[in-house]
């Protein structure tokens, strides 16, 4: 009988171990991610299972599951949304010593309710051929009436748009920051439309002189293997806005433990692997995100650009703003 029991309870931990798990609610789609869970369930034997929504959608579902919610972690790649799913009370607070270390105090949430995994600027990109990078050392610079039907952007729904335009509310209050977004709408070389990659497709094309894109977006177009996205990239030089005054607006993506966790311990390991030295290396040499870990250089074609004076206001504000934002496009009709 005892050795019966001695069975029983290893095979109870077999299937234990067998069952670990954790659950990611993610707003990321890269191919570098899906390596690095894979990374992660070989060093630790812990499956990974992954959902994939807009975050807006994850946060709704997170919302209408409530206890039930067989999610773990979400992670989205703005830090508006880590901001909104706190607020609704569908984080849970995180006491980690690496965590602490690793990511800046500026980059994660002063009492553990989410954490930075990778960082991105966002910056202003010109076509080399037309423009003097000496007159757009400004995000209003982009405003002059000299650029009026140059400028290319996406629309305002998106959410690297919204955070910018948040943190300018932040900075310099809204009736600046509705006039900045007046001016952009008056300059504009066609109505918005595509992603950053299609912004710097249209430079390249002639459709417009100048664009508002995150960094690794122009790293990987750089790093592309088709020769076309590689002459995009060439057509492109790089400004980083307000050097002079309040730095460029930076975001982040990142993560935290939801608060019906079933699997917190996991969780947590999960994040800190996304933060050491291995993980975040291949989020800089894969994805040309900036890497949060200092310990971490940025991708070749990404370091080239140089160091930056980087704003900085507390991430939070761009979630307190973001409401605001999105009035005053409305407000100005940026479509």
């Amino acid at each position: 009988m005892f050795k019966n029991l001695i069975l029983s309870l290893l095979m109870t931990n077999i299937l234990f171990a067998n069952t670990q798990e954790v659950n990611i609610y993610s707003h990321r789609h890269y191919d570098t991610d899906k390596q690095l869970y894979k990374m992660f369930e070989k060093k630790t034997g812990i499956k990974v299972n992954i959902v994939k929504a807009t975050a807006n959608e994850l946060i709704k579902r997170l919302e209408s599951e409530g206890k039930n919610s067989p999610a773990d972690i979400l992670i989205t790649s703005d830090v508006a949304r880590l901001y909104l799913a706190q607020s609704k009370g569908l984080l849970q607070k995180v006491d980690s010593k690496i965590l602490e270390e690793i990511v800046p105090i500026n980059l994660r949430h002063k009492d553990g309710y989410w954490f930075a995994l990778t960082k991105r600027a966002r910056v202003i990109v010109y076509n080399i051929d037309n423009v003097d990078p000496s007159t757009i050392t400004t995000y209003d610079s982009l405003t002059k009436p000299e650029f009026k039907g140059k400028v290319l952007m996406r629309n305002s729904s998106n959410i690297y748009n919204q955070s910018l335009l948040a943190s300018m509310i932040a900075n310099f209050g809204k009736e600046k920051a509705k006039q900045w977004a007046q001016g952009m709408v008056d300059n504009f070389a066609r109505n918005p439309r595509g992603n950053d990659i299609d912004q710097m497709k249209a430079v390249a094309a002639g459709l417009g002189d100048v664009a508002v894109v995150n960094t690794y977006y122009l790293g990987k177009l750089l790093s592309s293997r088709k020769f076309s996205e590689v002459a995009v990239g060439k057509k492109m030089g790089i400004v980083f806005p307000n050097q002079k005054t309040n730095g460029t607006h930076v975001n982040i993506s990142g993560a935290g433990v939801v608060k019906y966790s079933q699997n917190k311990e996991n969780a947590v390991k999960l994040i800190e692997f996304l933060v050491s030295n291995e993980a975040q290396s291949m989020f800089a040499q894969a994805n040309y995100e900036y890497p949060i870990n200092k310990n971490v250089e940025p991708a070749k074609v990404i370091k080239a650009w140089g160091t930056f004076k980087e704003d900085s206001l507390a991430l939070d504000e761009l979630g307190v703003y973001n409401e605001r934002a999105v009035r005053i496009f409305n407000e100005v009709h940026w479509k």
